[in-house]
């Protein structure tokens, strides 16, 4: 079993979906929490309540991640809180389906703001942090198909998760004696950010029908579980790697 004990991890969005799903394992894994949210303070209140009954500290922090003043705040908050950071997972990110026909530099600039600038600005301002973690530091960045797959309407999207897979390889060569960087790259899951997705029903549709799992259905602990591994010291060996979780349903064409 994975023991955190001990061990601080921020979750960038983890008010609903993924993150919110990743902020509870970790924490049944035995890590305290830093919470981080933008508008949804509802949410991210709830998401740390559950989190403090199992016997974690938890901290909410509103942050908006593709601002650096924003980021550099919520570092400082956790320098002073806790003093250390073990884990960081780069969770949020932004939508905008749309044509590329029909992008603008301004949707571009949002896509790129928010999907990959923070991965850097996070682990400039967390690196100083994360040198004072007991054992290795680790960075989870999370991608999509969309990354090396054309999707409808996905194009800035994906080409921000190429990117940030690019830049996570890059930062091991510079971080990587003290931390490990690596992506989960998760399939279609069933999530409000899912469902939002243009022809949602029909790629759910291709999802089961391409699975090679049988009928189960990608969830959000499923990724959860991949980011658990990732942060715990049974991968201190892999670096700079993209970790698929989708059911291998990917493999299709």
């Amino acid at each position: 079993m994975i023991d955190l004990t001990g061990k601080t991890a921020l979750i960038t969005g983890s008010s609903r979906g993924i993150g919110r799903e990743t902020a509870i394992c970790l924490a049944e894994a035995g890590a305290d929490i830093v919470v981080n949210y933008v508008t949804s303070h509802a949410a991210a209140e709830k998401t740390a309540k559950e989190i403090a009954a199992l016997g974690r500290k938890v901290y909410l922090v509103k942050a908006d991640v593709s601002q650096k003043e924003d980021i550099d705040s919520m570092m400082g908050f956790i320098d002073k809180e806790v003093g250390h950071l073990d884990i960081l997972v780069s969770n949020a990110a932004t939508g905008g389906f749309r044509p590329l026909l029909k992008a603008t530099e301004t949707n571009f600039n949002a896509a790129m703001g928010t999907n990959v600038l923070p991965l850097i600005n996070m682990v400039q301002a967390a690196y100083p942090l994360m040198q004072k973690a007991e054992g290795r530091a680790k960075v989870v960045a999370l991608s999509s198909h969309g990354s090396f797959k054309a999707l409808p309407w996905y194009g800035l999207i994906g080409a921000s998760k190429a990117a940030l897979e690019a830049i996570v390889r890059h930062l091991t060569l510079e971080v990587g004696e003290k931390v490990n960087v690596n992506v989960v790259l998760a399939g279609l899951v069933d999530t409000d950010s899912g469902r939002k997705l243009p022809h949602a029903n029909e790629m759910f549709a291709a999802i089961v029908e391409h699975s090679m799992v049988g009928n189960r259905t990608l969830t959000p602990r499923d990724v959860a579980n991949a980011i658990l591994f990732l942060v715990s010291s049974m991968s201190d060996m892999v670096q700079g790697a993209t970790l698929i979780v989708d059911g291998g349903s990917g493999i299709h064409a």
